[in-house]
């Protein structure tokens, strides 16, 4: 006799707030980048929203290893009361020796293209593929979903990797996820099930209480 289905699971996606350096340098994994006052702000507001839904139904808060993540978690783990777990699958993407450098600049080179327009064959020198990442994330959901059945839980990471996630439950090739946009701060909400993932909202700044399967 087959076992009975696991219990869904709502995993809310949070890219972390805005930095000092959101929209023109590509950060990666360097140490020491914290929230801007906006993005202190932001995760506030992120705060205020999911403990909207109910403090009873957040099973547990995560974040990424990197310092702009935790100090994005750290108000939405005081308003439903839980602590932050730090896990390391939802890092942001290893971009290796383009680490840092200037976003206008990186625009310039030859193999920006293939970035944006075929990410599943790139790799970043020294660093992580897109494809390795996806992997990663998709890795880091069976984990939480394993984890906690039946609950609904928060995951504060960084835009690439959530995009990834979106682009896998939907369905998607790879290759289509730059195609999506989240934003600082925004939730990201896909219902975990046996039958599959369904999408409820992606790059959300508003209420979440109406996110339900039709």
């Amino acid at each position: 006799m087959a076992g009975k289905p696991r219990k869904p699971t709502l995993v809310l996606f949070v890219r972390h707030g805005q930095t000092p350096t959101t929209g023109a340098v590509l950060p990666g994994r360097a140490p020491g980048l914290h929230l801007s006052d906006r993005g202190r702000e932001q995760a506030e507001q992120a705060a205020a929203r999911i403990a909207a839904l109910g403090a009873e139904r957040i099973g547990a808060v995560y974040a990424s290893p990197m310092e702009r993540a935790r100090e994005t978690a750290a108000p939405i783990a005081r308003a439903v009361g839980r602590r932050v777990r730090v896990l390391d699958s939802l890092n942001e993407c290893d971009f290796g020796k383009w680490t840092g450098r200037r976003l206008s600049d990186l625009r310039r080179r030859r193999d920006w293209r293939q970035v944006q327009r075929s990410p599943s064959s790139f790799r970043f020198p020294g660093g992580e593929s897109f494809a390795e990442m996806q992997t990663r994330i998709t890795g880091a959901v069976q984990s939480l979903t394993a984890r906690h059945p039946g609950s609904t839980v928060v995951a504060v990471s960084h835009a690439d990797t959530i995009k990834a996630a979106v682009s896998h439950a939907s369905g998607a090739h790879l290759d289509m996820f730059q195609r999506i946009v989240v934003s600082p701060c925004s939730i990201t909400a896909i219902l975990y099930s046996a039958d599959g993932p369904l999408v409820l909202a992606v790059n959300s700044t508003a209420e979440l209480n109406s996110l339900v399967p039709s």
